[in-house]
């Protein structure tokens, strides 16, 4: 017989494994699933996790993919880590997207300097921030449970992008399609690989996963949204606010979601604004965070893997003709033998004998 027991302290080893155990159950679960969707499984796993990443665009796109997801999680990881649940990263994205972008779509159309993309960035970011502001407030005024604030606030966000595009900010010129006007060339992120989409914000995510790894390993305030996170009576004993905790954590990371929501409309949306900027990048990011261990270094590794997804599923789409739901399901079977394998951390298996 086989049991459950508690071990003595968390196993360091398997919070390594533990991701990796997840998404080699992941790539067998996926292979079932092609199989019962009538699919073979080694052309459909090759189609999903080795096709897209064969070719130097392929690989321009994952990282692409990848940035908005690192911006994100790196965010949610630092309000996740204090024990602050912020799930509206997808709300605070989209409405930087509508601030930066709007600055160039309708305030600064004819413009042109450098000063405008850095203009949009910081816009795009303060609008994040604002927007985390909310939950954040409420959380720490009146009690209130800020995982459903910032869940609804996304759905505010979203309408409001869609009733602005729609509406006043549609292009005059464009056919009655909603979308804005295109921003200028100066509002547009810069290509840094010829002959593909990938921009200067990858290598600007890599700087905020770099600068979030310093603050969390090496300065007090890292301690204390762990100490936080871990003991909340002990930070409050140690003199750590509870209430400065959360208002930090959530502008931060709203502020990071904005910044994602700038770059994604001035680099692969093509430079307007449209009635969807993301695909569900915010709510993905929680995935990315938990699979890198709320840690920066491996929420990159983990950005790269579920940007994989992405690219993996519109290439089975077309090459095998699986449906586009497959990119959802692979990062929900993700997840789950994740939390599942994590029961490993605590727990180790152990054979008795049968009395």
């Amino acid at each position: 017989m086989w049991r459950l027991e508690q071990r003595s302290a968390p196993s360091v080893p398997m919070q390594v494994a533990t991701p990796f155990i997840a998404l080699a159950a992941s790539v067998i679960a996926g292979g079932v699933l092609f199989t019962a969707l009538g699919h073979p499984p080694l052309p459909a796993l090759y189609a999903f996790f080795i096709g897209p990443v064969t070719t130097s665009y392929g690989l321009a796109e994952l990282a692409v993919k990848a940035t908005p997801l690192i911006l994100c999680a790196i965010g949610l990881a630092i309000g996740f880590r204090a024990g602050v649940w912020n799930i509206g990263a997808e709300g605070q994205l989209t409405l930087g997207a509508v601030c930066g972008g709007g600055l160039a779509a309708m305030v600064f159309y004819d413009a042109s300097g450098v000063w405008l993309l850095p203009l949009m960035l910081l816009a795009g970011a303060a609008a994040g921030l604002l927007w985390a502001a909310i939950p954040a407030f409420l959380r720490t005024r009146f009690g209130v449970n800020e995982i459903l604030v910032s869940l609804m606030l996304t759905y505010v966000a979203l309408l409001a992008l869609s009733a602005l595009v729609h509406g006043p900010w549609r292009d005059p010129t464009g056919f009655n399609f909603p979308e804005s006007r295109f921003f200028p060339p100066d509002a547009t992120m810069p290509l840094i690989l010829a002959g593909t989409r990938l921009h200067l914000g990858f290598p600007l995510a890599l700087l905020v996963a770099l600068i979030a790894w310093y603050a969390l390993a090496r300065t007090i305030l890292g301690f204390q949204l762990d100490v936080a996170g871990l003991a909340p009576r002990a930070a409050r004993f140690a003199g750590f606010h509870p209430e400065r905790t959360v208002w930090l954590v959530f502008l931060v990371s709203g502020a990071l979601a904005g910044l994602a929501g700038v770059i994604e409309v001035t680099g692969p949306v093509g430079g307007q604004l449209v009635p969807v900027i993301s695909p569900g990048y915010g709510f993905t990011a929680i995935i990315v965070a938990f699979l890198g261990r709320l840690h920066p270094v491996g929420i990159v590794l983990a950005a790269l893997v579920v940007a994989l997804s992405y690219l993996g599923g519109e290439n089975a789409q077309i090459t095998e003709g699986l449906p586009q739901a497959v990119t959802g399901v692979f990062q929900g079977f993700l997840l789950f033998f994740l939390l599942a394998a994590d029961v490993l951390v605590r727990f180790r298996l152990r054979r008795v004998a049968h009395a």
